[in-house]
């Protein structure tokens, strides 16, 4: 497991009150249908910020798979993509400690008070990184969000590792400076 999520794991009674098997038996019997209202059930109703309520409903979903089998499937059939998200990940670990990395089924959220940057293999020969960057200009490598709707304001497709150039790294820099 991903030492910053277990970092979070072990700090959520102390944070938050109960331990994640706890939040986990709350949202068990309330049944959500959608990620994006358990969690803002876990925000309005418990107070947890959201980094907490988005992990907790995360490992909440996927408790019979661990972080590396979560990952491990996303780049199954897309193997030549991997060394692209092992550099990404790799560049954000030398941001700082204050990262949580958390595997989802289908990407992997990056978040530090709040989430900043979303990785995601979309098809076989490419990875969308999606960036929250609210009130910078589409430019550049710089895109729309495209199929990450609300949960990013931009993305970046990469199809390389060599596609990580100064700008994109610019950019994820930029994203995390503004989650503080």
């Amino acid at each position: 497991m991903d030492k910053a999520l277990q970092t979070m794991i072990n700090n959520m009674p102390e944070k938050t009150g109960k331990k994640l098997e706890e939040w986990i038996q709350i949202l068990n019997k309330k049944n959500f249908e959608k990620h994006s209202l358990a969690v803002k059930y876990l925000k309005t109703e418990h107070g947890l910020t959201h980094g907490f309520a988005n992990t907790i409903v995360t490992l909440s979903k996927d408790k019979n798979e661990s972080p590396e089998d979560l990952i491990a499937n996303q780049y199954n059939g897309k193997e030549s993509l991997k060394p692209i998200y092992e550099m990404l990940i790799t560049t954000v670990k030398d941001y700082g400690d204050d990262i949580i990395i958390t595997p989802k089924k289908a990407s992997v959220s990056l978040i530090r008070k709040k989430q900043f940057a979303l990785i995601k293999p979309v098809t076989k020969s490419r990875i969308d990184l999606g960036l929250k960057l609210k009130g910078i200009e589409i430019q550049g490598c710089l895109e729309g969000s495209g199929p990450f709707g609300t949960m990013c304001t931009h993305r970046i497709q990469l199809k390389n590792v060599s596609d990580i150039n100064s700008d994109v790294l610019k950019w994820l820099s930029l994203a995390y400076e503004r989650s503080e």
